[in-house]
């Protein structure tokens, strides 16, 4: 009985050891760098990857997968129009510490179906954990409202989107996405993150970052802007008194 029961422990210990498999994900980016010019109209970031496991696929809950792409966060002023004496004018605003500039989420499915409240919570996944107030103005300014102003607003304007199923995956290991970038990017460093999930709980996470940085005519116009304010104005003034003067040249010569 006793060697009975040894076989009997040894014969499940494979089949327990394949209920507690561990699963990672293993991704890539067709660029990590992104080049702004003048003549920049937007870019498209392919993400691809795999599911890297030491077990057979797990034969319970199906794999879900969110890729969420993570603009530099800078502060914002946002403004509601209150109506004074019969017109429509800006109130003083309510300054957000910080907001990500880009914030685009591609996802296996509905974002609510595939991800807990309590893990969209602790890794901030969701639309409505992009604004951040620093100070009393907390409570004042989420019961007014001005968070979710701001991302309305931004999704409008396309810098706040979702994808819904946007990602594809291939016999629960294969998965891959692509996420457009607008014209209008940010420069600094963005966050590209991909979440494996199953049963609505996060299983592990991946992270990569994708550098944005101005290049060419674009970086020296910028550079001067912000390093040499003074002679940055200097030359845009030369430069428009140079073009009217051609111009009105050109009339004269034409038109006499």
């Amino acid at each position: 009985m006793l060697l009975l029961a040894a076989f009997v422990a040894l014969a499940l210990v494979p089949r327990a050891h394949a209920q507690i498999a561990e699963e990672r994900v293993v991704a890539g980016l067709s660029q990590t760098t992104v080049s702004i010019t003048t003549g920049f109209t937007g870019s498209e970031i392919f993400i691809y990857g795999a599911i890297k496991r030491d077990a057979p696929v797990p034969k319970t809950w199906p794999l879900d997968i969110i890729v969420a792409v993570t603009g530099p966060s800078e502060p914002v002023i946002v403004r509601k129009k209150d109506r004074k004496f019969g017109i429509w004018v800006n109130d003083s605003g309510v300054k957000v510490d910080a907001a990500p500039s880009l914030y685009a989420v591609a996802t296996t499915g509905p974002f609510r179906d595939i991800i807990s409240f309590t893990d969209d919570f602790k890794h901030k996944v969701g639309l409505e954990h992009l604004v951040r107030f620093i100070g009393e103005t907390d409570d004042a300014a989420y019961k007014a409202g001005y968070p979710e102003a701001l991302v309305r607003l931004r999704k409008a304007e396309g810098s706040y989107f979702v994808l819904t199923s946007g990602v594809k995956v291939s016999e629960e290991t294969l998965f891959e996405t692509r996420i457009a970038l607008p014209a209008n990017l940010v420069e600094g460093d963005y966050r590209a993150r991909i979440f494996l999930l199953r049963d609505k709980s996060v299983v592990d996470v991946f992270e990569s970052s994708i550098e944005v940085r101005k290049v060419g005519l674009e970086r020296w116009i910028y550079t001067m802007a912000h390093e040499k304010p003074a002679l940055y104005g200097v030359i845009s003034i030369a430069v428009a008194l140079a073009a009217g003067w051609l111009a009105s040249t050109f009339f004269r010569m034409v038109f006499r």
